[in-house]
Parts: structure tokens; sequence; C-alpha cells
């Protein structure tokens, strides 16, 4: 596949043909093994988290790793992404919860996958070149903000009666709230946050949040023979037995097929379907399939930098759809490619796709044999593993970073992402920052265009010129934003001149909006007995010269292949064409 093909293809599967067709054998089975149930371990409770997170019970999560952790491996682009519930998308999902309940979450997703998979159809996966760093750092530290601050109740163990939809709102709402914080929960949270700060300098291949919540479950067994109670994932979510009762923690069956519309709404009865509610639900979904879309396709990004492989954009975008698709028909939250446990896959030795499929067979095991030990994992403990999780997910030292160092348009840009995404929304956020940062570059390529007189220097023009004669060379792009300028200062050479030669070779492209700038020049310049000629101009240029072309020549009649051509034209008294 050539250097920029990987932008353009579109194949089911295209990431496990590739692998398979580079070779496999008993040996990178074997890696894929042992990277699947690393990765597969440290999924269990950061699904579980992240279905809290979203306002849904924990085995949600899991069906999600799962299902759309098997589907998305099968089908997708990249090879070593392993996909599932994200923490980008909680921001998006909490609210969406909290107003519709889980059906409206599940259908929202369903339609976020067609998207996914019209957007892939459309070949749209190349676009993810032209989102620039600021919008991303911006974006994703803005949703780690809000995860953080929604995660201050459980990590103090208070009580906030109805958390309110607005960023501000929340502030007030847990405000009001401290002196009802627990000092058990805030002890747990606390302890947990300790040890994942502290693991890491152990230099184990264990991953610190697995440690962290086992001892967090110790301590919070400990405080409870002292007669302090700490919230935990049995007290907090419940489950139907065959018989009717209820059991407390996560159910340990598989999930079960289900209209996503016939499962529980904010009221606890079937949602239904409706077009006033898919209607309602439509922005949402769009911006759950723009984030998703961003999100895989840079996690494919990253990943291709670390193993020198390339993925097939296209491809993951129609695996994310298909996944998006159809997990929700089976309980399963919106899933995109994460990049923390992707990058853990490809650092355990991962080979290819199957080694997502066994990560998602581990996830299964952790369902079906360890329901009962997760139900004692205190809610601190998760809420202080989604605050290193939000601290992960902000790259908080390359945002400082690009603040110190970057052009004051990049700072500009990633402070209004930032600040749209806390106290907005996340789609208004992405769409201003990438029309601010189109404005700046816009600005700032058009600040690089400007006239220069060349009439004097000898290395352009070699012949004297009569008096009333110049020559202007422009420099840089001629095209809407700086056309105006440019063709202004040219109007202001134009008065009292016999003739004027325009060099072009340093403009390398012209849009309708130049071309219609210099259409008029050419009028003041007929209209003031000027002679005009061009020169030089380059390919792309001309295609839109010749696009334009009408009755008139228009510039293209007074153009000439190159300067010296120009020159001699004028001189043999070719002042008398009429400038057209």
């Amino acid at each position: 596949m050539t250097h920029r093909a990987h932008l353009f293809s579109l194949r089911i599967g295209y990431a496990l043909r590739e692998a398979l067709v580079d070779g496999y054998g008993r040996g990178d089975l074997l890696k894929d093994v042992i990277a699947g149930m690393t990765v597969g371990v440290i999924s269990i409770p950061l699904a579980m988290a992240l279905a809290i997170a979203s306002g849904v019970p924990p085995e949600y999560g899991l069906y999600t790793s799962l299902i759309a952790g098997v589907i998305i491996a099968l089908t997708g682009g990249s090879r070593f992404s392993i996909s599932g519930p994200t923490a980008a998308f909680v921001v998006i999902l909490h609210p969406l919860a909290a107003k519709y309940g889980l059906a409206g979450l599940l259908l929202a997703s369903v339609m976020a996958g067609a998207i996914l998979i019209a957007m892939a159809c459309a070949r749209l996966g190349r676009f993810i070149e032209y989102i620039p760093e600021a919008v991303t750092l911006g974006f994703t530290g803005g949703i780690a903000i809000v995860i953080a601050v929604l995660q201050i109740p459980d990590f103090t163990g208070m009580t906030v009666p109805s958390m309110p939809e607005h960023f501000v709102g929340k502030l007030i709402a847990i405000g009001s709230n401290l002196h009802l914080a627990d000092i058990g929960s805030s002890m747990v949270a606390l302890f947990t946050l300790a040890v994942m700060v502290a693991w890491p300098r152990l230099r184990t291949p264990i991953p610190p949040h697995l440690p962290a919540l086992v001892l967090a479950c110790l301590l919070g067994i400990v405080l409870g023979w002292q007669g302090i109670e700490v919230d935990t994932i049995g007290s907090r979510f419940h489950y139907l037995l065959p018989s009717g009762a209820e059991a407390p923690g996560i159910p340990p069956y598989l999930p079960t097929f289900d209209w996503p519309w016939n499962r529980a709404g904010a009221d606890g009865q079937p949602l239904g379907l409706t077009l006033n509610l898919i209607s309602d639900l439509l922005p949402t979904a769009f911006a759950i399939a723009m984030l998703g879309a961003i999100e895989s396709l840079l996690c494919a990004v990253v990943l291709d930098g670390m193993s020198g492989k390339r993925h097939s954009a296209n491809s993951e975008l129609l695996a994310q759809g298909l996944g998006n698709l159809v997990t929700p028909f089976f309980g399963g939250v919106t899933a995109t490619a994460a990049i923390a446990r992707s990058a853990t896959n490809f650092r355990a030795g991962a080979v290819s796709p199957i080694s997502a499929i066994i990560h998602s067979i581990v996830v299964l095991l952790g369902l079906l044999l360890l329901s009962r030990a997760l139900a004692y994992v205190p809610m601190p403990a998760m809420a202080a593993l989604l605050m290193v999780v939000a601290w992960n997910m902000s790259e908080a030292p390359k945002s400082v970073k690009l603040v110190k160092k970057s052009p004051s348009g990049d700072v500009l840009v990633f402070l209004t992402c930032l600040s749209l995404t806390v106290f907005f929304d996340m789609v208004i956020a992405i769409t201003a920052g990438i029309l601010l940062a189109s404005l700046l570059f816009m600005k700032e390529i058009a600040s690089l265009t400007h006239v220069v007189e060349i009439t004097d220097d000898p290395d352009f023009v070699r012949t004297k010129l009569p008096a009333n004669f110049k020559v202007l060379k422009i420099r840089g792009p001629l095209f809407f934003a700086a056309a105006d300028r440019i063709v202004g200062e040219l109007y202001k050479q134009v008065s009292g001149l016999d003739g004027l030669i325009i060099h072009m070779k340093y403009s390398a492209y012209l849009d309708a909006g130049g071309h219609s700038e210099i259409e008029k020049l050419m009028a003041l310049c007929e209209k003031n007995q000027t002679s005009i000629r061009f020169s030089a101009w380059q390919f792309q240029p001309l295609k839109t010269l010749a696009k334009a072309r009408g009755e008139t020549a228009g510039p293209l009649g007074v153009s000439f292949s190159t300067l010296d051509e120009a020159i001699d034209d004028a001189l043999i008294g070719g002042e008398s064409r009429e400038a057209r």
C-alpha cells in the first residue's frame, strides 16, 4: 500500500487481513493471548467505572467491552486498537442517561453507529489530518475537567440530591453539599489515589489501578468492621434473580438481545420509539459519532507512530460504526478505541486484532466468574480511578507546553475549545475550535502574501524599461483572504502608468476571490489606459483561469510564459493591445 492509500481505502476487516497476510504463526498467537489477557484484566474495572460515570449500572460497561471489542477487532482498520467505553463519552452520555434513561442512551448509540458507517462510506476518515492539535488538546482537557468534577460526590461520599445539567450548576450543587462529605469514603478515595500515584515507582508490570482497587476493597472491609460504612458497587447496584428477588452487584449472566427503545427510560418505563424522540436524539448522536471518529482515529495514529504500521482510517470508522450499531441491542453503551488500553495492548506484545478478541474473552470471564467479588469494590475507589483517567486524558504536560511555547493563535484556539467544552457542549467546542483555527490560519497565510516592485532589480529585469512602466511580483497565495488587500495595493500602482507587468511565479494558488480581484484590476487598467501583462503563472492558477475563461480571454489573453517574454512584448509595441 502506498504512503497515503491507507487514508482512502475501505475494506471490512482490513487490520486482521493485513496481519494475516504478513504471516501469522503459533508464536504470534501466544503473544496475542498474553497481550489480550493483560489488557482484559485492565479493562474490567475501567469498563465498570466508565459505565457508572455515564449514568448506567456497571455491567453495561462490561457488555460494551465484550461485544463491541470483538466486532470492532474483527472488522476494524487498526491492528492494535482496543475498543470499549471511554472517558471521552462521559460528558455526553451522563446527561443523556439522566434525561432519557438507558434506553435513550442506547438508541443514540445506534444512531451514532449509523452516522459513523455513513462517514466511512463517504471516505471522511482522511479528514482527521485537518483537526489541529490545539483543538484536540482543548476538548480533551475540557472533558477531563468535567469528568473530574462529576466524581467529587462519590470521591467524598456526599449526596447531591439533583445534579444540574450545566457545569456552573454542578459546581454550586457540589459546593453547597460539601458539609455532607463522608470521612470513610474520603479515606478510601485518597488511599486509592495515593496507591495509583506511588505504584509506578515500584516499576512492576502490574498496572497501578489493579492493586489500588484490591487494597481499597480491603480498606473498605476494615472500615466496615469499625462501623464506618462505605458505598460499594454491591450496595449501589442490584439485579433481579430468576425468582424475582434482588441481588447486590453485577448480574453474572451473558447480555441478552432486546430492542434499545424497549429498555427503561428515565422514569423506569419502556421509552418507546417515535420520530420526535429520534429528532431529539439526533444532535447527541451526531456528537457521539464525531467524538467516536476523532477518538478512534487519533488512537490509530498514535499506534501507527508506536508500531510503524499503517491503519485504514475509513475501515476503522466502518468498524466503529458496526460496533456501535450492534452493541446497544445487547445493552452495551457507546464504544470507541481507547488510547491507553490500546497502547498497553501494543506494549504487551500484541501482533494482530486477535489480542482484542482475547481481551473481550477475559472480560466475559470476569463478568461470569468475578461478579460477586466485584460487588465489594468501593465507589470512592472507582471515583479515584476515574480522576486518574481524567488526568491522563487531559495530557496536561502537553497542554502546558502548548500554552508556553506555541503561537498566540494556537493558545487562543486551545483555551476556546477547553472553555466551550466545559461550559457548553463538545460539538460546539470542536466546531468553534476548527472554525477559529481556520480563520487564524487564513489570516496568517494572508499576511504572508505581499507585492514587491522589481522594476530595477537586475536579477529579474535585465532590460531597461520606459519610465512609465513598472514590474511587480506577487509573493504568496492570491486567495480571498489576501486578494482584496493585494489588489488594493496594485490599484495604487496603476495611476499614471503606461504599462504594468505582474510576475506571478511566486504565487502558487489562485481562487475565485483572487480571480475576481484580478478582473477588477484589469478593468481599472483599461479605464486608465494602462497596458497590463502577467508572467509565469503556476499550474494551479492556470487551471483556475482556464476554468473561469468566458467570452473574453481575461488574464490569459495578456499572459506570458516568462517575465522576459512579457518585457519583450512591452518593448516592441505591445502597449497598443487592449487590456482585457
